[in-house]
């Protein structure tokens, strides 16, 4: 039997106020989040994300768009701060990435896997130390959610009703408690959140 070794879930996201993290035309509609991504108090919060964390869960899409875009971010010696040390890290740190159609991992330091999520985070829980991050993938975040595996998130809530579009938390979730441990409002109205589980 594998006992835990106390690393801690964590789940960042971006959403809107009413609770979406894309827009009604699907899941590449991002017209919504758009401009408040980049904001300072955007960038402070994925430099917050990532410092304990030594392993990162990526669906499928988000690790083809990231690998392709963070890279080069990471050897830009003009890049901003928190770009560049987001980028630098998501390159070097282990990544996993859930997919039911790729086979080997494009990217180094990945491993494809095609399991459920709760499932595959019980193990990672077992072995290792340092975070493990869901990052922005709505597709793990949900069903490590719906487990009640998730000790912290990470929240970027922006300044627009979407009025359509999948949203994160569905009915049925489990009942929990959070609670909020950093806030930063923008100057756009955007508002980075940190809250964890209390268990």
């Amino acid at each position: 039997m594998t006992r835990p070794t106390g690393r801690r879930v964590t789940a960042n996201l971006v959403l809107s106020l009413d609770g979406r993290y894309n827009g009604p035309g699907g899941p590449g509609d991002f017209a919504a989040f758009a401009p408040y991504v980049s904001s300072e108090v955007s960038r402070r919060q994925m430099s917050r994300i990532w410092p304990e964390a030594t392993t990162a869960l990526l669906g499928r899409l988000n690790a083809e768009g990231f690998m392709a875009y963070w890279p080069q971010v990471a050897e830009d010696d003009a890049a901003d701060p928190h770009d560049r040390g987001y980028a630098k890290w998501l390159v070097d740190t282990e990544k996993v990435v859930f997919s039911t159609t790729l086979s080997d991992a494009p990217w180094e330091r990945t491993r494809v896997v095609n399991a459920p999520a709760a499932e595959v985070v019980s193990s990672l829980k077992a072995e290792g130390g340092g975070d493990i991050l869901a990052n922005n993938s709505s597709s793990i975040i949900k069903p490590l959610l719906e487990a009640d595996l998730v000790d912290r998130l990470y929240l970027l809530v922006v300044p627009e009703i979407a009025g359509g579009g999948q949203r994160l938390f569905e009915d049925g979730l489990p009942a929990t408690k959070w609670g909020l441990a950093e806030q930063e409002v923008g100057a756009s109205g955007e508002i980075a959140l940190v809250y964890d589980r209390a268990r």
